[in-house]
């Protein structure tokens, strides 16, 4: 007697489900995927308790007709997919024929839908056909879940608490709107409204409808494009970061997806802007040619695979860090009161004035923005000059830390140790990308006992140590002798330098990428060389200090992305003083 039996299709529906379903969010994101797939331009999402009692989505989309309500609760059914060839053109974010087969084998589904002629009413428990009528016929899609894993306790017990249930439909909801700018959403729970975006098409005024002015204000456009890769989207100026990547919300071809390596891209872009545990907003959309991606290597279709990956690393990588770059400006320590009056009139416009919405829009979040743009190229011209057409005089130190300076402008603080951090950091910076190397002798060669392991990694690398300048022999057992260094190790710290750098090369493993190992030699050798807080200095250094900070190539943050400077402006000082009272 055979041992190998075909389960029957509920079962296999329950076993997908255990893929497709992991919790309430699944469930909201195949549906509303769903309702886009169908060209809706509205779509309402209402939960109850956070959707463990129940989840109702409503669009406006083409609906279906009464012949496929049923064939789409088959398995494997699907209107995206007719050749096999479709695989490699795919267009939709649903393909497969699993989420409705899979949702409604594991709860209660009520499903009504009309493509304009006549409506269509069925309901369906744990994969049974409860009743098939005829309904209204309003076009488009009305679908409600409820007892959801009713009868799959083992995974009905690892749903979380209604907060937690919440929070993931929020945040999937708020990717969602952000991916489809041009699509009006709304969530709410317990009839109370959390997220609510009007479907204007502007992404600009989708990010403020999600996060509000305070983000919306404070980001910053990218486009570009290659031959494969057309980029647009915004990131955020490095002073408003977050303490996880949950706001790195990428889209590929309209697909909200994480994906390691566009990630890592973004991430590696604040690299000197940012501290090692903080995140930037970063809202980016990639379009590109279909059959250059595979959408069909996650259950859930969150990951996607990439051809070209590291043509789009480098144009994200250089989009955003060039966009940084040229928004750079001195912080100012109190916000000037037109803000105030800016928001009013920008939330004021985009509520009473829909209609005029955009014109003013523009109008205000470019004020808002603090961007200058070249009429003729609509570009963002580079105002990094700021600091550098300054002249400071310094006034006295703070605390030990921190550097007190004017101008005819106002009042200055430098921190003492992020300013000399950057000089240092592009002093470092500039002799690693040297073409011509100049070393010194060591008077007392330096000795390196390693591990067996480090000493094969460093021996193994070698060659990266003689292209900066060392002179490096093998000497004895797993051991190194330095006999010459570059010169511009900082005098009196050879040693401490030259173990920091052999360190970093045995961090790495020998896995070397030349631009970040020097970025990470440059940052180390930088933050431990320069003045700590709380170390006094003579007037001379700091007037020395602040000479060489307006040199810099950027002197707004230190390599750790933390500022150097902040103003107080006069305007500001009369202000908290009561000399002035508007």
């Amino acid at each position: 007697m055979s041992k190998i039996k075909v389960m029957n299709e509920n079962l296999a529906n329950k076993i997908a489900a255990g893929e497709v379903v992991e919790k309430i969010s699944s469930v909201v994101k195949e549906l509303v995927e769903n309702s886009l797939d169908a060209h809706a331009k509205s779509v309402d999402v209402s939960l109850v308790d956070g959707g463990l009692k129940s989840v109702r989505v409503l669009d406006d989309g083409v609906g279906m007709d009464k012949e496929d309500v049923l064939l789409a609760f088959q398995r494997h059914a699907t209107s995206k997919l007719i050749r096999e060839d479709d695989l490699f053109f795919i267009d939709t974010l649903g393909f497969r024929g699993e989420a409705l087969p899979s949702i409604a084998s594991v709860s209660r589904v009520v499903l009504k839908t009309s493509s304009g002629d006549v409506g269509t009413l069925i309901e369906i428990k744990g994969g049974k056909l409860l009743q098939n009528v005829i309904a209204d016929a309003r076009v488009g899609t009305e679908i409600t879940v409820t007892d959801l894993f009713y009868n799959t306790p083992a995974r009905l017990k690892y749903l979380k608490t209604e907060a937690s249930e919440l929070a993931g439909c929020v945040s999937l909801l708020e990717r969602i709107a952000l991916s489809h700018p041009g699509v009006s959403f709304t969530l709410s729970n317990n009839d109370r409204v959390l997220v609510k975006t009007s479907g204007s098409g502007n992404l600009h005024k989708a990010i403020h409808e999600i996060y509000g002015l305070g983000v919306s204000s404070k980001m910053i456009e990218v486009r570009a494009s290659n031959d494969d890769f057309d980029l647009y989207g915004y990131v955020c100026k490095p002073e408003i970061l977050k303490s996880n990547r949950n706001h790195f919300i990428t889209m590929v071809n309209d697909r909200v997806v994480k994906n390691y390596d566009i990630n890592r891209a973004i991430n590696d872009a604040y690299y000197t802007y940012k501290p090692d545990t903080k995140f930037p907003i970063v809202v980016l959309k990639i379009n590109t040619d279909p059959t250059l991606i595979d959408v069909n290597i996650h259950p859930t279709k969150q990951d996607i695979k990439l051809d070209k990956i590291a043509d789009l690393y480098n144009l994200i990588y250089t989009t955003i860090k060039d966009a940084l770059y040229n928004s750079l400006l001195i912080p100012d320590a109190i916000k000037k009161p037109e803000y105030n009056e800016i928001k009013n009139k920008y939330v004021e416009h985009f509520i009473k004035e829909e209609e005029r919405c955009e014109d003013v829009y523009k109008e205000s979040s470019q004020v808002a923005l603090d961007l200058s743009y070249d009429e003729k190229k609509e570009e963002p011209v580079i105002i990094n000059e700021e600091l550098k057409s300054l002249v400071l005089y310094p006034v006295g130190v703070a605390l030990g830390t921190y550097i007190i300076a004017q101008n005819e402008e106002g009042v200055y603080l430098i921190d003492q140790h992020a300013a000399q951090e950057r000089v240092n950091y592009e002093k470092y910076l500039a002799a690693l990308k040297a073409q011509k190397v100049t070393t010194t002798s060591l008077l007392f060669p330096i000795t390196l006992e390693l591990s067996s392991s480090e000493f094969l990694t460093i021996k193994e690398n070698k060659d990266v140590l003689t292209n900066m300048g060392f002179v490096i022999d093998e000497f004895g057992v797993n051991t190194f002798v330095v006999k010459e260094h570059p010169t511009w190790l900082k005098s009196g710290y050879e040693e401490e330098s030259i173990h920091k750098i052999i360190d970093i090369m045995i961090q790495n493993n020998g896995a070397f990428d030349p631009v970040k190992f020097n970025e990470h030699i440059a940052i180390t050798l930088a933050c431990k060389m320069s003045i700590k807080a709380n170390m006094r200095i003579s007037m001379e250094a700091v007037e020395e200090l602040l000479q060489e900070l307006v040199l810099c190539d950027n002197p707004y943050n230190c390599p750790h992305g933390r500022p150097t400077i902040i103003k107080f402006s006069i305007y500001d000082l009369e202000r908290m003083f009561k000399r002035v009272m508007n």
